[in-house]
């Protein structure tokens, strides 16, 4: 093949047949006419038109790109002023429910109104900060017109805050208008990257529901600190106040139908966080009235205090229940709280979405731009090397070429997919094409895909191999990590005295428990073991205790006709794993009103057989057909794997140990049995320390997984 810049061979002048001398000199002279153009030269004509297109169309891939960078640029910038006009909505909120106190008394002068209405300043300092250079085009210019045209009335506003010159929810509206012109920023996050269904409804969803509880919780302290005179005024404060309540639960709802589970589960998480802080100061509350030898009316739930406030209760009636300024205030501004939290994940999770995607467009832009001109060079290159090789026998390099995909290559692919990949010869034979002419150098290209393609199916094994091992890492230190957790909190129970403490500590050791389970399904995922092993022998009853305290609903589970039998030190902790996976399932899909019922029994043959019984929904025939076959024969890791890890671990460690797992429905009534048939190797009877044997038959001794369907209660032929 000739280097660019060489001239190519002289061409053969014909000496038959000559043809006449004014068209040979015609086309013999004429080096532009098409007929004398190397075969480089005229398949590089053929794959101009082509190369064009292919450079426009890279070209607009590239610009959109950018233009895909710009605006995650932009939607970023969005989202970081969404922030500081959320913060500065919390902070007029805050300054409005906590000063409602000291001005209600006459205090207007109170270090707790100047010291919130500071906070205000400096939040709105960052807030026309962040506005300064804000995109253009998106909205934002009219959102920051309103707030301009409201917020000059704040200081107004602040000279005549929970005056007598004011109806008694005027200064709660006014504050809520402003609050509301900041809200409406929240409407415009995601738009830059596409994603307008999610982080602005929710976002500006939990801002209604945050300012229609502040506004709960003003007007509460109103109430109760000094409810107005007039019966016609008191009974509008007490309709604002339950007209906001109504208020926050459409937002609450409209949040709802935003969100994905994720979110929703983690709103009701910290909302759950709130509440036990809650919980946790009124009994320091009711600790510190006992010691001072005061007496304490514990105050009702939050709901209980929205009912007697939206009622227009006295506040002295109120206060004999325990609803007083302080115990609302608490109550409110923990429910407050919540809201914040959940607003400021939303919106620093869009911050970091727009981020990413930003990172990814420029990264995509200067991608492209290379691939499109390695993409050109490389037309051309293939091209020339073509052109060269045309004369080679078409048959030949037909059948070396099919021999290579149809054979060779998916032999070499499937074995680098089950073998260790530094185990496998990885090398490629050469099509046996010797020649150099134009289909010898397309054999040699087509030698590259194949070594191309080993590559990528040796480096995907070697990922598969590598993600294992990040499976691992992460899970050992997971585990390390919890073991301290749980290490602590015995210390914890050992030393505390308090029964309602102590019980808390329980459900923390047991939730730990429970997450240390997880974590080793990483490692079951990996293909690895986990580091917890025993050297002894350890009864079945306890393997099924050990099971059943990894389990969340664990006080459904009841154990009745047990064998008496041991389980060898080495299945220990993988059979408590998979029944504590199979006990989870149990209880969870079946009503909180039923038992679970365990039973374990030793077959004729030395086998054990352990029933798990739940009276839950039940599974149909066919989802009962392909969970045993997924049970009988784990498929590969992948993502339809990690939508259903329980099952992936229960048929991962079933096959570790030659254990053998089915679901049948339940023959009493509706509900699912799950069947755990133990191998003679770990099973072994009731007998002394000294009577156990060391070991159990290696793991290609155990009898194979059967196929699903298989009848448990049929002794197999060749089992102990």
């Amino acid at each position: 093949m000739p280097v660019r810049g060489e001239s190519a061979p002289a061409p053969v002048v014909p000496v038959h047949h000559p043809e006449p001398a004014g068209r040979h000199a015609l086309d013999g002279d004429s080096r532009v006419h098409p007929r004398n153009w190397h075969v480089s030269t005229r398949l590089n004509a053929i794959l101009l038109l082509p190369v064009l297109v292919a450079l426009v169309m890279g070209g607009l891939q590239v610009k959109r790109s950018v233009d895909t960078w710009r605006a995650a640029r932009d939607a970023q910038r969005v989202a970081e002023i969404v922030a500081a006009a959320d913060a500065y909505n919390e902070a007029l909120l805050d300054e409005r429910d906590l000063s409602a106190a000291p001005l209600l008394r006459g205090e207007r002068d109170s270090p707790e109104v100047e010291k919130v209405r500071a906070r205000t300043d400096r939040r709105a300092a960052d807030f026309r900060r962040a506005v300064t250079d804000m995109p253009a085009g998106l909205g934002l210019e009219g959102r920051l017109a309103k707030v301009d045209d409201v917020e000059p009335r704040l200081a107004a506003v602040r000279a005549r805050a929970f005056g007598g010159d004011m109806d008694p929810v005027q200064t709660e509206e006014t504050y809520l208008l402003l609050g509301q012109q900041l809200a409406g920023f929240a409407n415009e996050l995601g738009f830059g990257t596409g994603n307008t269904s999610s982080y602005g409804r929710m976002v500006y969803a939990l801002s209604l529901a945050k300012g229609a509880q502040s506004m709960q919780r003003a007007i509460g302290v109103h109430l109760l600190v000094k409810p107005s005179g007039d019966a016609q005024t008191l009974a509008g404060q007490a309709g604002s106040f339950m007209t906001y309540a109504n208020l926050e639960g459409i937002a609450y709802r409209e949040y709802v139908r935003s969100a994905t589970e994720e979110d929703t589960a983690r709103f009701a998480a910290v909302m759950e966080e709130m509440t036990a802080e809650g919980e946790e100061l009124a009994a320091e509350e009711k600790d510190k009235a006992r010691e001072a030898g005061r007496s304490h009316v514990a105050p009702p739930a939050l709901e209980r205090m929205k009912e007697a406030l939206g009622g227009g209760q006295e506040p002295a009636v109120m206060a004999e229940k325990g609803i007083t300024p302080a115990t609302w205030m608490t109550a409110a501004t923990l429910r407050f709280k919540g809201y914040s939290q959940v607003e400021t994940e939303l919106i620093d999770r869009a911050v970091d979405d727009a981020g990413e995607v930003a990172s990814e467009a420029r990264r995509d832009a200067f991608v492209n731009g290379g691939v499109v001109v390695v993409a050109l060079l490389a037309a051309f290159i293939i091209a020339g090397i073509m052109a060269r090789r045309m004369s080679r026998s078409m048959r030949r390099l037909r059948n070396a070429a099919f021999g290579i995909a149809d054979q060779r290559l998916p032999m070499l692919v499937e074995q680098l997919s089950r073998t260790d990949p530094g185990r496998v010869d990885t090398r490629v034979t050469p099509i046996p094409i010797t020649s150099t002419d134009e289909i010898g150098e397309v054999a040699r290209a087509f030698d590259q895909v194949h070594r191309e393609a080993v590559r990528l199916a040796a480096e995907q094994a070697l990922l598969r191999s590598n993600i294992n091992a990040i499976f691992t890492n992460l899970s050992r230190r997971n585990q390390s990590l919890i073991e301290g957790q749980l290490t602590l909190i015995t210390d914890l129970e050992n030393n505390e005295a308090d029964p309602d403490q102590l019980e808390n500590l329980f459900k923390l050791d047991h939730l730990a428990t429970r997450m240390r389970r997880n974590g080793e399904n990483l490692l079951v995922l990996s293909g690895d073991e986990p580091g917890r092993r025993w050297d002894q022998p350890v009864p079945l009853i306890d393997v099924l205790r050990a099971a059943t305290s990894e389990v969340e609903q664990y006080e459904r589970i009841e154990m009745s006709d047990v064998a008496d039998c041991d389980i060898h030190g080495r299945a220990v902790t993988d059979l408590v794993h998979l029944l504590a996976e199979l006990l989870e399932n149990a209880t969870t899909f079946s009503s909180p009103r039923t038992r679970v019922r365990v039973t374990a029994a030793r077959l004729a043959d030395g086998r054990v057989m352990i029933e798990i019984h739940d009276k839950g929904i039940g599974l149909t025939p066919d989802d009962l057909v392909d969970i045993n076959h997924k049970l009988a024969a784990p498929p590969t890791v992948d993502v339809a794997v990690s939508q259903r890890m329980g099952l992936f671990v229960v048929g991962r460690l079933a096959e570790r140990h030659g254990i053998r797992v089915q679901l049948h429905p339940s023959d009493e009534q509706d509900g699912t049995t799950s069947l755990v048939m133990l191998p003679d190797g770990i099973a072994h009877g009731a007998a002394g320390i000294g009577e156990r044997p060391a070991l159990a038959p290696p793991r290609h001794a155990l009898p194979a997984p059967p196929l699903f369907g298989e009848d448990f209660m049929v002794p197999r032929v060749g089992t102990t």
